[in-house]
C-alpha cells in the first residue's frame, strides 16, 4: 500500500491595513493583529505566508495622513492565540519575522500594483482591512523597501 502523498499549500500574500503607532508596536513585540483583534483572517493566515502593512495614518485616531507601506513580515507559529491586554481587551494575533525595512510611501508604486484595480480611487481596497495580493505585488513593495 502507497502512502498518501502530503499536499504542498502555495504561500499566501497578505496586506494588512494598520496605523504606523500600531505596526510599530507589533514589530517590537514580533506579532500582527487585524480587524481591530479578531481571529478570522489571522486564522486564514499560515506559517510561512507574507504580510505587508499598508499604514494610512501614523496613530489609529487622530493621526497625520502617512500612505506608506511600514513592515513586512512572515508568519511563524500555526495558530493565531489571544492575549489580554486589558480587562475589556483581549485581542487575537499571529507571531511575524519581520523584515528590516524602511517606510515606502504608495503612490509611486499605485500604476504598477495589480491589487489597486482603480488607479484614481486607489484607497478604496484598503478599507477591507486585510486583503490578499499577488506575488508580483509583494516583490514590487519588497524591493521599494528593501533597496
Amino acid at each position: 500500500m502507497s502512502q498518501p502523498v502530503p499536499t504542498v499549500r502555495a504561500m499566501t500574500n497578505w496586506m494588512n491595513t494598520v496605523s504606523r503607532d500600531h505596526v510599530q508596536q507589533g514589530v517590537r513585540g514580533r506579532f500582527t493583529q487585524a480587524n481591530h483583534g479578531k481571529p478570522h483572517m489571522l486564522g486564514r493566515m499560515a506559517r510561512g505566508d507574507w504580510v505587508l502593512f499598508y499604514s494610512p495614518k501614523t496613530v489609529l485616531e487622530a493621526g497625520e495622513p502617512l500612505q506608506a507601506f511600514t513592515a513586512i513580515g512572515q508568519i511563524v507559529g500555526d495558530e493565531p492565540y489571544q492575549v489580554e491586554v486589558s480587562p475589556d481587551f483581549a485581542p487575537w494575533r499571529r507571531n511575524v519575522d519581520y523584515l528590516a525595512v524602511h517606510e515606502t510611501p504608495i503612490r509611486p508604486l499605485i500604476a504598477d500594483l495589480h491589487f489597486v484595480e482603480d488607479k484614481k480611487r486607489w484607497g478604496y481596497k484598503f478599507r477591507f482591512g486585510v486583503f490578499k495580493i499577488d506575488d508580483h505585488d509583494l516583490d514590487l513593495i519588497r524591493t521599494a523597501m528593501t533597496s
